[in-house]
């Protein structure tokens, strides 16, 4: 980024599907406590999608887990790519493509029943932050015309993939724990399988090949550590720290007084304008409608005829009712979503 080396749009990477006219797509931002190569790994790994994510959206469910068939297409230093399917369905065929350092890629193509051809395309460019902090800017897009994300505001959708994200990421962040403390290769501690491992195998032998030029890189049969171990940072303590860590703060608008990379303040709508700007508004409406619902309950006790008193009092329910909207809204926004487990 000089002068003496000037822009070359030739070595920006293209992602030709999302400049077709047809293509709706969300995009959202997330800072996520967990090391850049596992969260790559994360996105690679499609078997985990019906266990981890059951019910979370419309179509991951745990009876859907099953095998899949991988075929690596295509090897080189600055990536791999290969397609994969369910061993149930194997016609219904996923692209992946990665593009070091960080781009990945997958899409499905398929003609539907009017024959025309439709797009699904999920791009996660993925950046380290520091040791054991990364972030990611993910993008979902589809040619399928859906009247959903039209009505339904960007906050909704960002909100759900934040709870997608959330469901993995305790025990992402345990696993990045044990990678730190083993200081081991990645193949001596976990088994691989064909049935389902196949992309993370590739990920962490292609770091084999290339790590040398990281600053440090956990690869399948070979480790390169950080020189110095990770800044650990001091969040704050005393009241603020309090606050931050009771109920109902914890995970909400609070956090704003203690930053922590674990609640989806400090790790998406900090980062996200859409997000913040709804939690501006949910808060102010909030605040209006209790200011109005306390209002009319005061009009209604200084009202001497008995409609007036009615009327003044069906307003502060319906105030109260809004004011209640604006809270769960404003929780769906900042709060951290808890897995409740459920039985086959």
């Amino acid at each position: 980024m000089s002068n003496e080396t000037p822009p070359c749009s030739e070595k920006l990477p293209y992602f030709e599907h999302y400049s077709r006219p047809d293509l709706q797509a969300i995009s959202t931002i997330h800072e996520l406590p967990y090391d850049h190569s596992i969260l790559l790994e994360n996105f690679m790994d499609p078997a985990h999608v019906p266990i981890s994510h059951d019910r979370s959206d419309f179509y991951s469910k745990r009876e859907d887990a099953q095998p899949l068939v991988f075929e690596t297409i295509e090897r080189s230093s600055r990536g791999f790519a290969g397609k994969w399917s369910k061993s149930r369905n194997p016609t219904f065929i996923n692209f992946l493509r990665f593009e070091a350092p960080c781009a990945l890629q997958n899409n499905h193509e398929y003609i539907d029943k009017t024959g025309r051809k439709q797009y699904v395309s999920s791009l996660f460019l993925c950046r380290p932050i520091g040791q054991g902090k990364s972030m990611v800017i993910t993008r979902f897009g589809t040619t399928l015309k859906s009247p959903v994300m039209k009505f339904l505001p960007k906050w909704f959708f960002h909100q759900n993939i934040c709870k997608v994200l959330e469901q993995d990421m305790g025990f992402l962040s345990s696993q990045n724990e044990i990678l730190m403390k083993e200081m081991t290769p990645v193949g001596k501690m976990y088994i691989n399988l064909g049935s389902c491992d196949t992309w993370v195998l590739e990920y962490r032998k292609w770091k084999d090949r290339v790590g040398h030029g990281m600053p440090y890189y956990f690869g399948h049969s070979s480790i390169s550590l950080p020189n110095e171990p990770a800044l650990v940072e001091q969040y704050r303590a005393g009241l603020d720290a309090g606050i931050s860590a009771s109920m109902p703060a914890k995970g909400g608008i609070a956090d704003i007084y203690a930053s922590n990379p674990i609640n989806r303040y400090s790790r998406h709508v900090v980062h996200c304008k859409k997000c913040r700007d709804s939690v501006k508004g949910f808060g102010f409406w909030r605040n209006t409608l209790v200011g109005l619902a306390v209002l009319a309950v005061a009009l209604a006790v200084l009202a001497s005829r008995t409609q007036w008193k009615v009327l003044f009092l069906v307003s502060a329910a319906l105030f109260l009712g809004g004011q209640y909207v604006c809270y769960s809204a404003l929780n769906l926004v900042t709060t951290n979503f808890i897995r409740s487990h459920r039985r086959l």
